[in-house]
C-alpha cells in the first residue's frame, strides 16, 4: 500500500465517523442558521416607515402615505435634521429628497413624481450589515478551526492512549496517518463553509438583500480559499499538539498557544474592523488573513491585487507550519511515556515509513 493510498484510507474512515457524529451535524446546522440570519436580518431590521423632515407645504403627501413627518421651517433645517440623524430623510425644494446613506424608497414612493435623490454619504454600508458581516466571517473561521482542530488532536491522543497507533504505524507510514487526518478535517470543514456560503447567497437573494449581494459576493468567493489554506495551517498545529501528550486531560496545556493564535486574531478583526490601517496589517498576517482580507473586499478597501498577494503569503506560511507540524508529529507519535516537549519531538523524530 502506497502512502497516498494509506492516507486516502485513513481520510475516508475519519470522514465516515464524523458524518455519523451528532455534534458535527448540529454544528453544521448552527452555522447555516447563522449565515441565513446574517443575510436576511439586515434588510428586515432596517424596515419600517421612514421619518421625514419637511415644510408644511410638502408634508401632505407624506402624511397620507403613513410616514412620520417632522415639520421644519425651511430646507436648511430639514437638511440639518438629516445630518444630525434626527430623521431618516428630508424633502426640500425642487422637489428633492435628502438622505444620509441609503435611498428612502417609501419617501420617494409617497411623492407624486420621483424627485432627485441625493445621498449625503453614498458609500456608507448598512449599519446592521457592517456589524454582522465582520462578526460572521471571524466567528465561522474561529469556531470551525477550533472545533475541527480539537477533533484532530483528540483523534491522535485516542490512538496513542489505546496503543492502536503502534498497530497503525506498523501497517502504514506515520506521515500517511497525519495526511489522512488532515485531509478528512479539511474536507469536512470546507464542506461546512461551502454550505454556509450557499445559504448566505440564497438568503441575500430571497431575503431582498438589495445591494448587499454585489458587495458580499466577492468576499465570500475569496473567503473559501483563504479559509482552506488557513485551516490547513491551524490543523497542522493541532495535530502536533495532540501527538505531544498521551491523555485527553493534558491537551489543554499543550494547546493553549494554538488557541491563542486563533483567538487573538478573532477579537482583533471584531474590534478593529473599522480601523483601515489595522485591517490592512491583519489581512497579511497568517492567522488573521482568512477573515481580514475578505472583510476588506466587502468594504471595498482592498485593490484587486492585495488578496492575491495575501493568499500567496498565507500559502507559504501554511507550508512552513505543515512541515514543522509533521516533524513534531512524527517525532512524538510513538512516544507513550508521558508529555513530550516540542524540542524533544523535533530532535528525535521517529524514522517510521
Amino acid at each position: 500500500m502506497t502512502t497516498v493510498q494509506a492516507a486516502r484510507l485513513v481520510a475516508a474512515r475519519e470522514i465516515r465517523v464524523k458524518l455519523r457524529d451528532k455534534t458535527f451535524l448540529f454544528s453544521t446546522l448552527l452555522f447555516l442558521l447563522i449565515a441565513a440570519a446574517a443575510t436576511v436580518l439586515p434588510p428586515l431590521l432596517s424596515g419600517g416607515p421612514s421619518t421625514v423632515a419637511a415644510t408644511e407645504q410638502s408634508a401632505g403627501p407624506l402624511r397620507a402615505a403613513g410616514l412620520e413627518v417632522r415639520t421644519v421651517p425651511d430646507d436648511r433645517a430639514a437638511e440639518q435634521a438629516v445630518r444630525d440623524d434626527e430623521v431618516d430623510a428630508a424633502v426640500v425644494s425642487g422637489p428633492a429628497v435628502l438622505a444620509l446613506d441609503e435611498v428612502p424608497d417609501d419617501v420617494v414612493a409617497a411623492l407624486s413624481t420621483r424627485p432627485q435623490v441625493r445621498l449625503l454619504n453614498p458609500d456608507a454600508l448598512n449599519p446592521v450589515a457592517a456589524f454582522l458581516v465582520p462578526f460572521v466571517f471571524a466567528f465561522i473561521f474561529y469556531i470551525t478551526s477550533q472545533v475541527f482542530g480539537v477533533q484532530i488532536a483528540q483523534s491522535v491522543i485516542e490512538e496513542k492512549q489505546t496503543r492502536i497507533v503502534e498497530i497503525l504505524a506498523a501497517a502504514v507510514p506515520v506521515r500517511a496517518l497525519l495526511a489522512g487526518k488532515m485531509v478528512a478535517g479539511t474536507v469536512l470543514a470546507l464542506g461546512q463553509i461551502v454550505l454556509v456560503a450557499l445559504v448566505a447567497v440564497a438568503g441575500m437573494v430571497f431575503g431582498d438583500g438589495g445591494g448587499l449581494l454585489p458587495l458580499l459576493g466577492p468576499a465570500i468567493g475569496w473567503f473559501v480559499p483563504f479559509f482552506l489554506v488557513g485551516f490547513v495551517l491551524v490543523a497542522a498545529m493541532w495535530a502536533a499538539a495532540g501527538a505531544l501528550v498521551n491523555r485527553q486531560e493534558d491537551l489543554t496545556g499543550v494547546s493553549t498557544p494554538v488557541q491563542l493564535v486563533v483567538m487573538l486574531p478573532f477579537f482583533a478583526v471584531i474590534f478593529l474592523n473599522d480601523n483601515a490601517t489595522a485591517m490592512r496589517i491583519l489581512s497579511y498576517l497568517p492567522f488573521s488573513a482568512p477573515t481580514a482580507m475578505p472583510l476588506r473586499l466587502f468594504t471595498g478597501d482592498a485593490p484587486v491585487w492585495e488578496p492575491v498577494v495575501a493568499l500567496l503569503l498565507l500559502l507559504v506560511a501554511a507550508g512552513a507550519f505543515l512541515l514543522a507540524g509533521a516533524r513534531v508529529y512524527e517525532g512524538a507519535l510513538l512516544r507513550t511515556n508521558g508529555r513530550i516537549s516540542i524540542r524533544t519531538a523535533w530532535r528525535t523524530r521517529e524514522s517510521v515509513s
